[in-house]
């Protein structure tokens, strides 16, 4: 496939086209829908949104447009990142394509033109499209670039939300960055993507470490500075393959995965059950069943894909070692010492690809109140062979994916923050992060909001029934008749 060198003109002339299609598309479905929500001001006057959306990545953007969509407009989306660096697509995300299929449709919220393939098309043309296999990276940030721009989607960019505070019915969002100290909400939407109710999963051993030793797979990493260099990549995930075959391509002169399990995973569970039942069905299904399907798909683990293990297996200085989970690491000069149950190895410098952790206390825009949302721990206990201290982490989401309290009456206003990330799969399954089942998810947050503004306003909403007094007929559309005299 030759993507790299369109003619300008071309591609510029296609994308016109579909930014135009994009545009006849939402005027035919009537789309941004008009605001209905009554406008609200603090008691001293303050204005106040009804919606905050932390984060413009994907999940962001999609949520943005589902509210729009939904007529819920004094709505405002902040994101900590510059413009065009949000979400990990290119800071931490290191795979060379996307795992998911072309063809799914993501975040186009049921529109065909906002699909991947009608911009990947509108450039570079169907036979380019037949041609392509995966995804790359890169290009997918392109296409969330150009999903942003043709939606005009309210991102505001170098804004950091750094906690969130109850103010009576409205959420106080404490800002870093922009022009204001501090905002009011009505509502919270937390699209914080992969870490969003946690961090960086970080295991005790590396606490003996300097920090210049290691690095997780989500930071930066100056992979340069790893030429010549012995690395040790502790797991076999995604993450760690990836960032294994940067240092491998960056000349590092040897890298070894130190592999906990005894073989490697090969077979991704949850890809094979993805339907339209399981996206819908699953929120639906008992505390049993969620938890049985999501503890299976974790104890199976996901493999990484298979162009991203062949990118580092092709390497004749990649080592894959099986049974080596590590127990302790010191470090004996500059060199690393880290011991496994096979023995020790020496390495120069160590990639922590363990993922992300669940919890809540973690967020800093929590603090204070963390502890008082409802967890999986708290409602469900599995039967010994099932249990899974990772899982009973995760909150209990609602199905709106509102966090709920561990007491009631407590913490009322965690209904008002919607974890829409990665902390609500165990609830609601894979709707609110991955590729496949995002514009549904986006489509429950969006409704579960608007019922939720609907409800607070319905003495106004009442009101305005009263209220209106715009007659459809004027009276000259009828004229009263006479009793018939022979009527009986």
């Amino acid at each position: 496939m030759n993507t790299q060198h369109p003619c300008p003109t071309k591609q510029l002339r296609g994308l016109k086209a579909l930014n135009a299609r994009v545009r006849y598309d939402l005027d035919c479905l009537n789309l941004p829908a008009n605001n209905w929500v009554p406008p609200t001001t603090s008691p001293t006057g303050e204005h106040v949104h009804d919606v905050v959306v932390m984060g413009g990545g994907m999940c962001g953007l999609v949520a943005g447009f589902a509210l729009i969509s939904g007529g819920m407009r004094n709505m405002r989306i902040l994101d900590r990142n510059p413009a065009g660096a949000e979400g990990p697509w290119i800071t931490y995300a290191r795979m060379e394509t996307l795992r998911s299929p072309k063809t799914l449709p993501g975040p186009s919220f049921g529109m065909g033109c906002l699909t991947f393939r009608a911009w990947f098309e509108a450039q570079f043309g169907t036979a380019e499209w037949d041609a392509l296999d995966k995804i790359p990276r890169t290009m997918w940030m392109d296409y969330l670039r150009w999903y942003r721009d043709v939606l005009d989607l309210p991102v505001e960019n170098g804004i950091e939300i750094t906690r969130v505070v109850p103010e009576g019915e409205l959420l106080r969002l404490m800002l870093k960055g922009g022009e204001q100290d501090s905002i009011l909400t009505r509502h919270l939407v937390m699209a914080t993507g992969r870490d969003g109710t946690g961090g960086p999963n970080i295991p005790d051993f590396v606490q003996t470490l300097p920090d210049h030793a290691w690095a997780h797979s989500a930071d930066e990493i100056d992979f340069g500075a790893l030429r010549g260099k012995r690395v040790a990549v502790v797991g076999v995930g995604a993450s760690a393959v990836d960032n294994a075959a940067e240092a491998l391509e960056h000349g590092a002169s040897e890298v070894r995965h130190l592999i906990r399990r005894t073989e490697m995973p090969t077979i991704n569970k949850m890809m094979g059950i993805g339907s339209f039942g399981f996206t819908h069905g699953y929120a639906g299904l008992s505390d049993m069943w969620r938890w049985k399907i999501m503890h299976y798909s974790f104890v199976t683990q996901t493999p990484s894909p298979r162009g991203s293990t062949l990118r580092v297996s092709r390497h004749p200085n990649a080592y894959f070692h099986f049974g080596t989970g590590v127990q302790s690491a010191r470090m004996d000069g500059e060199e690393i010492v880290i011991t496994t149950p096979k023995g020790e190895l020496r390495s120069d410098f160590m990639i922590l690809g363990t993922g992300f952790r669940i919890e809540a206390a973690a967020r800093p825009e929590l603090e204070g109140y963390a502890d008082k949302i409802l967890l999986w721990r708290d409602v469900y206990q599995p039967p010994p062979e099932l249990v899974h201290p990772e899982l009973g982490n995760f909150p209990y989401v609602a199905r709106d994916f509102a966090f709920q309290e561990r007491t009631p009456g407590t913490a009322p206003w965690l209904k008002r923050i919607y974890c829409f990330n990665y902390g609500a799969t165990v609830s609601l399954g894979k709707v609110s992060g991955d590729i496949p089942g995002i514009s549904k998810g986006a489509s429950w947050l969006a409704g579960g909001i608007a019922r939720a503004l609907y409800a607070e306003d319905v003495n106004k909403h009442w009101q305005a029934l009263l209220d209106y007094d715009k007659p459809e007929l004027l009276g000259d559309e009828w004229r009263a008749s006479d009793w018939p005299e022979d009527a009986k």
